[in-house]
Formats: structure tokens, sequence, C-alpha cells
């Protein structure tokens, strides 16, 4: 398969795993152990021009670049600035370029937020709820809370006019307060959300203890779309429905949890070393480096190619269960823990989706036979219209006989 015509993004972490915080539930701090020569991983600007260069060599209907860590930020205001005159250095005419940044919103500046707005960078700002809850394992190398430095950026997020998203991740401390998270959230004017589930497991194979089980996962969810659907359908976002609703209408899966196959984008680490996911950067997973290796050829490879496959080598529990077709299995990280292991062990998080799924899938068949009527209606309109304004060579719907463009009723 040629990359040429396969659309892909990129997962770039300009520092690598270092960060200014030191979250206990953070899965990334480890990935430092990869690259023991220095304490601080950087990336350099050849490192950061050849990857540009080359990635929007390729044909793509978008050039997608994901800035994360680690924290993204720490690299400063001129590198960003960098990657902005690079893209522009390397786009063709008409390229269309997207830029999105994942940040524990700690670093954040005016002028760092004036870059943003000005080339529509969207953020992701990490934010797990009350003050008591996100301090819980959000913390800085010293030990102290970071709630309100985040509370601080997010406000210097919005007097910028700067788009972005908040990212929760649903951990021990907060998997409990289902209704404390979403509304300190909503009251707060923060109305594009994002859950995720926290699943790490130790050395033994047993959850650490800040991770969720299946069903507290399941009850999270089920609170949240309790409270969405009862009150904020039209105003706010919770990206996953967001997902599930475009599988429902349209069979369309723009997230990979919910996809077939694995292969979406590439990790890049701050040397330009390569990985299949951000959730297997390992050394077994390495797929080359950009120095070295062509994208096609990336994309070719044979680990790259065997990794995909491993998303519909489910268990064999998963053919007989209905909601199949929409999550294929779930993600790989929580079918095989720290990046080894048997594809086709259930899901740790299997009990949870189908409580999910049975609750809410019959209010997102409703609401997608909603849409797919309001599209009928405003297609039938447009087809009205048109037929109601002739072409300048079609007969004057008048009946006269005459073309359009010689009407009588247009003289």
């Amino acid at each position: 398969m040629n990359t040429r015509n396969v659309p892909f993004s990129l997962l770039i972490k300009p520092a690598s795993a270092d960060c200014n915080l030191r979250c206990e539930y953070c899965f990334y701090l480890d990935r430092c152990r990869i690259y023991p020569d220095s304490n601080i991983h950087r990336i350099s600007d050849d490192t950061l021009e050849r990857l540009i260069s080359s990635y929007m060599a390729t044909q793509q209907p978008q050039y997608i670049f994901g800035w994360q860590g680690g924290e993204p930020t720490l690299m400063g205001v001129d590198f960003f600035c960098r990657v902005v005159e690079l893209q522009q250095k390397y786009g063709r005419p008409g390229a269309e370029v997207a830029n999105g940044l994942q940040t524990n919103a700690t670093l954040i500046t005016d002028e760092m937020a004036e870059l943003f707005v000005e080339y529509n960078f969207l953020l992701g700002v990490s934010l797990d709820g009350p003050e008591e809850i996100h301090n819980k394992y959000r913390r800085i190398k010293g030990g102290g809370g970071t709630h309100a430095d985040v509370m601080n950026s997010i406000e210097c997020l919005k007097k910028h006019n700067v788009e972005f998203n908040i990212l929760t991740l649903v951990s021990a401390a907060n998997v409990g307060r289902v209704g404390d998270v979403y509304s300190y959230l909503v009251d707060n004017g923060l109305y594009f959300q994002q859950y995720i589930p926290c699943v790490e497991l130790g050395k033994n194979g047993d959850l650490l203890p800040f991770s969720i089980t299946g069903a507290q996962w399941g009850q999270f969810l089920c609170g949240i779309f309790d409270l969405w659907k009862r009150n904020d359908r039209r105003r706010v976002s919770v990206r996953f429905f967001d997902d599930v609703l475009r599988v429902v209408l349209d069979d369309k899966r723009d997230i990979c949890r919910l996809g077939n196959d694995c292969r979406r984008y590439f990790v890049v680490e701050h040397n330009g070393d390569v990985y299949p996911c951000d959730f297997f950067v390992y050394p077994e997973l390495k797929l080359g480096n950009i120095a070295d290796d062509a994208w096609e050829s990336l994309w070719d490879s044979t680990l790259f190619i065997d990794f995909g496959k491993r998303k519909n080598e489910w268990n064999s529990d998963c053919n007989d269960c209905e909601w199949c077709a929409i999550c294929n299995g779930d993600c790989l990280k929580h079918r095989m823990p720290g990046g080894c292991g048997d594809p086709r062990r259930l899901s740790c998080l299997c009990e949870g989706w189908k409580m999910f799924f049975d609750h809410a899938m019959p209010t997102f068949k409703e609401i997608a036979d909603k849409i797919r009527r309001e599209r009928r209606r405003i297609t039938s309109e447009q087809e009205k219209t048109h037929a109601a304004v002739p072409g300048r060579n079609d007969l004057c719907p008048c009946g006269s006989g005459k073309k359009y463009k010689k009407c009588c009723i247009r003289k």
C-alpha cells in the first residue's frame, strides 16, 4: 500500500517524555528510559525540518501535526514559530495544515496564545475536575497541585480566543464523582469535552491504585451520558459521543479505538525514531527513523502491518457480542497491557463498554434517525429550489414554450 494514497497523521514528541509535572498516573514518563544518554530531550532543528519537509512531500488531504509529550510547551514559543515557518516553507499552494497540541496548561503565556490563535492551533487541555480532584494526581515535581495554574491558562486561552478542548482522565480520583466533574466543566463554560479511561497495570498484571475497572468506566460513561442527554445535547460536545454517532449515522470511524486497523498515524520521538502508537512506544516496536526511512517504507513495513492487524484479532467472545461492530474489540492498550501478550485477550474495559452501549445506543439511533430525516428534508428543498430556477437553456416554467433566457417574463 502506498502512503501517497493513504491518509495518515503525525503525533510528535518534541520534548520526548520530559515534563514539568509528575502526574502519578502518567504512562509516558518512563519512556525516558529508552533514551538514557541525556536527562533533557529536545528535537533538533535538523530533525524538525526533515520531519516537516518529508511529511508535506506526501500526498495528504490534510497535513495533521499533533504535538504531545511529556509536555510540548517546554519547547517554548520560538519553537512553534519555527514549526509554522517550516510548514509554510514546504507546504504546496492550497495545502491544508492542522496543528493540535495536548498540554498540561501550566506554561501557557500570552505570547504563546497569540501564536496559537493566529495559526489556528487546536489545544487539548488536561483538567480532571474541581481542585480537590485535579490535584490528587496532577502535581508538580515538588508535590504541589496544578489546578490554579491550569485555570489561569484557560482564562488566557479564552482571552485570546484560542480553540481548545478539555481532556479529563477518568481515574480513581473522579470516577465516582460524575456529577461534580461534569457540572464543574459546564459551569466554567468548558463545553468541548473528552473523557479518557485511566487503565495502567503493575508488573503482576493487577490494576494500579489510580486505575479504574471496566464496571466503573461503564457507570461513569452512563452518568455523563444521562447528564448530557437531559440538559446539553445542543450545547456540549462530548468527543466519544460524537464519534459513536458518526459510526451509527455514516459508519465513519474517526478514532482508531473504533476502527478495525490501528494504522492511523505515526509517533515520532524527539530524535526522529518512529513508532506505531502512543501507547506502544517500546524498543521492540520501533519502525525506523525519519533520517533513514521514507514514510512509504515505514507504512509498508512488516512490523507496522502486523501491528495494525492485531486490532481485529479479538477474543472469540467478541464474535457473539452485538457491540463488536462498534468497538472492534476496543483499543489494543486495554487488550495487550505493557505492549505485549495476546491481542485476543478481552479488553479490561469490556464490561463497561457493554454497559454503556446497552444504555445509550437507543438514543444514538434516535438522534441518527432525526439527522437522516433532516438531511432528506434539506435535500428535497434544494431539489425544489433548483427545479424552480431553470438553467438558461431550459424551457421557462411559465408555459410559454420559450427558453428561460428569452422568456417574455424575463423581459
